[in-house]
């Protein structure tokens, strides 16, 4: 008996949980994200090959998860022009549509050509992992880093003086 009263309370506990990223403000804001809304923030992602949207400015971040993402960027070398940020603290609006745009609830946001790739603790990530590079390679925005071993004149090219 112990068993079926266990079971059942924790059925009850179970179903009655919310999704993990729900919450009312999310839930609002998805209700009143107009089209012209979401055609203007797929028109700014997409216009740059890299966007992010953060709190503060590159020079100015005014939290530290924007600014461990201007860092981040700024090790691997992306460059001005191919970057363009949003200070979300401008604008209310765009600090809510943005969230419910990527369906991610936290700033900052990173987009790259055009496809959001996440927060900063996916950006941490895949700094860490090496995939953040591959992806700035692979979609163009940093050049690939050329082998020391395949770079003309270098001593391991296999070619012979003799």
């Amino acid at each position: 008996m112990l068993r079926s009263a266990f079971r059942v309370t924790y059925t009850k506990r179970v179903s009655s949980r919310l999704p993990i990223f729900s919450s009312p403000t999310l839930s609002l804001a998805r209700r009143y994200l107009s089209q012209e809304t979401r055609s203007k923030i797929q028109d700014a992602v997409s216009a740059t090959p890299v966007v992010l949207f953060m709190k503060g400015t590159p020079d100015f971040p005014q939290c530290g998860f924007s600014r461990a993402a201007i860092q981040v960027l700024d090790l691997h070398g992306v460059p001005p022009e191919k970057m363009k940020t949003f200070n979300v603290l401008e604008d209310s609006e765009l600090r809510q549509a943005i969230k419910e745009f990527s369906e991610w609830p936290t700033i900052p946001q990173l987009y790259v050509n055009g496809e959001f790739v996440g927060g900063c603790d996916i950006l941490l990530s895949m700094h860490q992992s090496g995939e953040l590079e591959d992806l700035l390679e692979k979609k163009g925005v940093i050049p690939p880093v050329a082998e020391e071993s395949q770079a003309p004149g270098s001593p391991n090219t296999g070619t012979s003086s003799a």
